[in-house]
């Protein structure tokens, strides 16, 4: 009897602890017809443990053809679907930790008489479809490590690389946008979604260039395009929170904090995060920040629309935005949310953003400046403090009238405020090394700005497919005004290099204020003439008012006050433009290919008035034409081939015609020139993709072409004895510039070891032309590149990848044929990350760039950035504490070679080096309904 109770509160406690291993484990999927998509009721779904073939569950399917089994424990099993007259279904999986429900998702059954008839190969997901222009990755066919985020995953995918900082490249070019979703998420910052979602959350990777919302509606090419990374969530995902912390405390002062808590609940998102550091992790892009007050200058759009932005000269030269000259310190904070409501007809998307960014750094520059018979070099050492706080609201609401029309309205606002002080010390010599000239100079500025946009897009299908009708209309205001100082000594030398005369000062107090409001309109209406062939008829109207006041001040006396306007470097200008622009595009849409052909011509009228009196008004009327053609060709689902033609004029910007002398640099002055005439660029596109489901092999190549007759070029006469260098544009006849790039990208897995393989090829360059002292100068600037690409991913256990290849750089010009900049080099990176017991994990990564001499500088460049990283979850790995160190080698030195015009270019600056950091990150979620326990 005491065997017995023994025996039975044994058996008891197994259950209950079998049940306590059982709770957290599923799957699930439903049952068809391969051929006819009928439901399989009733078929029967078993599973078996693969070590020793016991049967652990068995349940039949439901009426609806679905079926879930819970309360499995972790392990290795295999599914065995039966039903009669079909051939059996079996597959294996695995529940653990990382996958405790396995999906099955729809389980395509075969009659077996169809078996003698048909061959069926089933292996892992394909990894890639192509669909149109879209390249759409599936994360299930690629390795993703526990706690890994969207930033790992897209390492793996091919055609894509992600550098340290987390800039993303696609098929060669930048990737702008990353979506959720296909919404906005806090939109100008794509790592606030690569870094901080998890990568088990994804369904989908898309890959597109992302078309303007005409495009897109039309179905009419119109030549704007981005490239754009979309994150589609898993369904199950949709629901729960997520977020993390992190903070680190580093040596030599460094360190770093963020906070990031995301709400999703079905269509709602609700996000909000904040950043501390100066480890040069910034939080925010600020990639938008030339369209939304940064920079300076004016310019014309490519429809005709004249803009004013920024503050107008070099004194407002820093544009809030960190590229890793300096050491920065960040502040950045956001929010953002979106939803859709009254059955999906309507949605709002708004996001909000407030940040400050503080850099301070030093910078050598060596230059060797090419005239006729006048070779100089000259070095000049720099130190800057930059300041930028900006806040930016922005709101997105779209109306779905009825299954016809539909009402986009999108507005934002910023307010920014910078501060900016540099101080140069600059020498120029003859190559004998005797003086030409020496500066010391300090420019300071501080700018306000305020932006506002607005935007109404209207469109309207009828009942005759393809007829369409869409309204778009446009409001711009700019605001900037920027206070600083310009102080500047410079010392002039004779032949022999002794000093003469007594420098040349310079004490000026100068004030730019620019205003703008653009109003656009564009109505656009499609027409069906045929079954496939489409007209589009456009017409817009721009009207710009625009001022732009800038001057500069002396003092009284000399000592007195900054009262004294400089007549030589001031203007004040207003401008009031009328533009008028229509076109046609006429489209042909076949199953197998489309073609479309067309052009769109803006007549522009401009008043530009002196407010000083001391011009005379300037009117100016210009024609611009924008041909238009493209060509794609698909050979199957999964490959095609695209051809396209764009053509532009592109008119003189203000700050080019406008006669007035620039000074913020006393050795190079610029001045404007009111004859400039408008040049025309042809550009001439290609790109061809293909994917092998079997081999799972890649290819992609793309390649762009221009040329620009009648081009605008800088026309620099140098005074041989003072140094001074006077830049003015002109247009150069008889003459084309020329610019391309080529990408090509191949990679498949090598059988039988699991690496893929990947082989990129890229170039770029271009042939421009200026006139030094009234000589003809041609300058070729072209850059070679191949590398190698391998990685290897074993879930739970490790990763590895690396990247290698030459480079070749061309950098000459045909009035120094003896000097050039041309040499080669070698670039390298790559990293590994281990998986140990005791979850521990040590990963390290590492860059390495070799630039070897050339004949204008002599001495080569090496630099071997190394980076490692020991760190050991806890609590079910929710928290991660890691010891990471940076530029362990200590050799992260600014560097970049540079050339154009008659200018070879040498930079070196401080950036961040080595430094160690010990930090604690707390990832906590619970998303669809409750997060996999680790």
């Amino acid at each position: 009897m005491k065997v017995t109770i023994i025996g039975i509160l044994l058996f008891l406690m197994g259950a209950v602890n079998l049940s306590a291993q059982q709770a957290n484990y599923s799957i699930k999927g439903t049952i068809a017809d391969t051929v006819s998509n009928s439901k399989l009721a009733n078929a029967s779904i078993s599973v078996i443990t693969a070590k020793d073939s016991i049967l652990q569950k068995f349940i039949r399917v439901k009426e609806d053809g679905t079926f879930a089994i819970n309360n499995l424990s972790k392990g290795k099993f295999i599914v065995l679907a039966t039903y009669p007259g079909y051939a059996d279904f079996v597959e294996r999986f695995t529940l653990d930790s990382a996958h405790t429900t396995h999906n099955f998702g729809r389980i395509s059954m075969l009659l077996k008489e169809r078996l003698l008839q048909e061959v069926i190969v089933k292996g892992k997901a394909a990894a890639i479809k192509i669909k149109g222009d879209t390249t759409e990755f599936n994360p299930a066919a690629y390795n993703i490590q526990p706690n890994s985020k969207v930033e790992d995953l897209l390492k793996q995918l091919p055609g894509i690389e992600v550098d340290k900082d987390g800039k993303i490249t696609a098929q060669g070019q930048t990737v702008k946008k990353v979506l959720v979703d296909g919404e906005e998420f806090f939109g100008d910052d794509p790592t606030l979604v690569t870094k901080n979602l998890r990568a088990d959350m994804v369904d989908k990777v898309q890959l597109y260039d992302k078309k303007s919302d005409q495009a897109a509606f039309t179905g009419i090419d119109d030549g704007v395009k981005d490239k754009t990374i979309n994150i589609k969530l898993k369904e199950d995902k949709k629901n729960g929170y997520f977020g993390k912390l992190d903070g680190g405390i580093g040596t030599d002062g460094y360190y770093q904090g963020q906070a990031l808590f995301n709400r999703f609940k079905g269509k709602q998102k609700f996000s909000v995060y904040g950043t501390l550091g100066n480890t040069g992790k910034t939080g925010l892009g600020w990639e938008d920040n030339n369209k939304y007050g940064g920079g300076g200058g004016m310019e014309f759009g490519d429809d005709g629309g004249f803009y004013i932005f920024g503050g107008g000269d070099d004194l407002d030269s820093f544009d809030g935005r960190y590229n890793g000259e300096g050491k920065p310190v960040a502040r950045t904070g956001g929010a953002h949310y979106d939803t859709k409501w009254n059955n999906d007809k309507e949605s709002i998307n708004t996001n909000y953003k407030i940040g400050s960014l503080t850099v301070d750094g030093t910078k050598n520059t060596q230059q060797q400046n090419n005239f006729p018979g006048n070779i100089s070099n000259v070095n000049s050492d720099q130190t800057n403090h930059n300041y930028m706080f900006r806040q930016k609201l922005d709101v997105n609401y779209q109306l779905k009238i009825d299954s016809m029309q539909n009402l986009k309205i999108t507005a934002d606002g910023t307010l920014r405020n910078s501060n900016t002080r540099s101080n140069f010390a600059t020498q120029t010599r003859r190559l004998d090394g005797s003086f030409i000239n020496s500066n010391d100079r300090e420019n300071t500025a501080d700018v306000d700005g305020k932006v506002f946009n607005a935007n109404a897009f209207y469109t309207k299908k009828f009942k005759k497919k393809s007829r369409t009708l869409s309204v778009n209309l446009r409001t711009a205001f700019n605001e900037s005004d920027s206070k600083g100082f310009l102080k500047s000594h410079t010392q002039f030398y004779d032949s022999v290099g002794t000093a003469i005369n007594k420098p040349d000062t310079i004490d000026q107090y100068k004030v730019n204020k620019t205003k703008s409001t653009n109003i656009n309109t564009n109505i656009t209406y499609t027409e069906p003439l045929a079954k496939d062939f489409t007209l589009a008829i456009s017409y817009a109207l721009a009207v710009n008012n625009s001022t732009a006041d800038r001057r500069t001040f002396n003092k009284d006396a000399g000592s007195g006050p900054y009262n004294m306007l400089d007549s030589i470097y001031s203007s004040d200008y207003k401008l009031n433009q009328l533009s008028n622009q229509g076109g046609a595009v006429f489209n042909l849409q076949k199953q197998k290919y489309s073609f479309n052909i067309g052009t769109k011509v803006a007549g522009v009228r401009f008043k530009q008035v002196d407010e000083l009196g001391r011009f005379s008004d300037l009117v100016r009327n210009f024609t611009n034409w924008y041909p238009q053609a493209s060509f794609q060709y698909k050979f199957t689902k999964q490959s095609s081939l695209r051809l396209s033609y764009n053509g532009n004029t592109t008119q003189p910007n203000i700050d080019q015609i406008q006669p007035v002398r620039i000074n913020t640099d006393p050795l190079n002055i610029q001045v404007g020139n009111a004859g400039l005439k408008p040049s025309f660029t042809n550009r001439y596109n290609i790109s061809y993709n293909s994917y092998k489901v079997i081999s799972n092999q890649y290819i992609w190549i793309s390649g762009s072409y221009s040329t620009t007759s009648n081009p605008i070029v800088s026309n620099v006469m140098r005074d041989t004895t003072t140094g001074i260098s006077t830049y003015q544009s002109s247009n150069l006849k008889n003459k084309s510039t020329s610019n391309f790039w080529v990408n090509s990208y191949f990679e498949r897995k090598v059988p039988g070891i699991g690496i893929n393989a990947g082989l990129e090829i890229y170039g770029n360059g271009n042939t421009y032309y200026n006139l030094s002292n009234n000589v003809l100068n041609e300058t070729k600037s072209y850059s070679y590149s191949g590398s190698i690409r391998l990685s290897k991913y074993k879930e739970k256990k490790y990763d590895a990848w690396i990247s290698a290849g030459p480079t070749y750089t061309i950098n000459s010009s045909s009035l120094n044929t003896v000097l050039n900049n041309n040499g080669r080099g070698f670039n390298a990176n790559g990293g590994f990350n281990i998986y140990l017991p005791g979850k521990f994990q040590i990963g390290s990564d590492g860059n390495y760039t070799y630039n070897a001499p050339t004949k204008s500088f002599p001495q080569d460049f090496r630099r071997f950035l190394l980076n490692a990283n020991v760190s050991r979850t806890f609590m079910k790995d929710a928290l991660k504490a890691t010891i990471s160190g940076n530029d362990l080698l200590n050799q992260n030195t600014g560097y970049n070679r540079t050339g154009s015009a008659n200018v070879l270019t040498q930079e070196r600056y401080t950036t961040i080096r080595r430094y160690f950091m010990f930090s604690l990150t707390w990832d906590f979620n619970k998303v669809g309904g409750g997060a996999p326990k680790k």
